[in-house]
């Protein structure tokens, strides 16, 4: 039988994360998340984490390292981090971004440690 969960996140009530990220709605195997960060935001350390990330810019500008490349991303850019790819960022001017992690980022842990390098 068919999984028909019907979820809503209220957007005065989702839950925030320790780097900023407002939670959006999960499923059981991917889930959104919005960022809303100024230019100088405490980011941390490039990272791995276990997790596929897909995002799109809404508004802003930040700078993606990936492996090695640097990534420029502005309003209507989308992009993919992929599991285990060592990544970080930094913004450049405020943004607000969507992205989607697969499997769910908040469950598990999976956004409090990185993995190990």
């Amino acid at each position: 039988m068919p999984d028909t969960t019907i979820k809503k996140v209220e957007a005065a009530s989702s839950p925030r994360g320790e780097m900023g990220q407002k939670y959006l709605v999960a499923g059981k195997r991917v889930s959104m998340r919005l960022w809303g960060l100024k230019p100088g935001a405490e980011l941390k350390a490039p990272t791995r984490r276990d997790y596929e990330t897909v995002g799109y810019v809404i508004s802003g500008r930040a700078r993606l390292d990936l492996e090695g490349q640097t990534i420029s991303l502005k309003a209507g850019d989308s992009w993919l981090v992929p599991a285990g790819a060592m990544h970080q960022y930094t913004i450049i001017e405020a943004f607000t971004a969507v992205e989607a992690t697969a499997p769910p980022a908040e469950v598990h842990g999976r956004d409090d440690a990185p993995l190990s390098i």
